[in-house]
């Protein structure tokens, strides 16, 4: 039988215990409670309140993005600081120190540079995964601003290998993590 393409798939919650996250146990309520079920791109717009569904509006999270921030305050991640815009003030949430972020940017270099293994299914898949999210949302190549010019081409080089790769055949595959294989086809689509 012939399987249905990634984005076409519905999600099923196999263990529906709590995460112990806020916003995390909240979506998985909603996808446990949900019937029909609904594909990951639908989720993906229902819990990040991207949907004009009127229908669909009480699986959306509410205040998604001030909860996200107000968790990674509370971790000591960001901090909370009102900036003037001309007429009205807007609340940001700048880094409170760099480090965590230079890390990242240093192990996402590695990635595709010295612990390159030419095969997704060999990356560690947090790091497989910030690379697809990371150019889907445009700040890859600010995090490669650093690098000489070839290891640029090269790192570059190589994620375009990654982007072009057949998501369903590699969510094919024996022993991956079909959901996150969905959602990164739903991320670069």
């Amino acid at each position: 039988m012939r399987r249905r393409g990634l984005t076409s798939r519905k999600v099923l919650i196999k263990n529906d215990t709590p995460c112990g996250d806020v916003l995390l146990d909240e979506a998985l309520k909603h996808i446990k409670d949900t019937e029909p079920p609904e594909t990951v791109q639908s989720w993906i717009e229902y819990l990040s309140g991207e949907t004009w569904n009127p229908l669909k509006l009480s699986y959306q999270l509410k205040n998604v993005r001030e909860r996200l921030a107000k968790n990674l305050v509370e971790k000591g991640v960001l901090t909370t600081e009102k900036q003037n815009f001309l007429l009205f003030d807007m609340t940001t949430h700048p880094l409170v120190d760099n480090t965590t972020k230079t890390r990242l940017v240093k192990k996402l270099q590695e990635a595709v540079l010295s612990k390159w293994v030419n095969d997704p299914h060999r990356m560690d898949k947090r790091m497989l995964s910030i690379i697809f999210m990371a150019h889907s949302s445009d700040v890859l190549e600010n995090a490669f601003a650093p690098l000489n010019d070839d290891d640029y081409e090269l790192a570059m080089k190589r994620v375009r290998e990654l982007m072009e790769l057949d998501l369903d055949v590699e969510s094919a595959k024996p022993n991956v993590n079909e959901t996150m294989w969905a959602v990164i086809s739903a991320f670069v689509k």
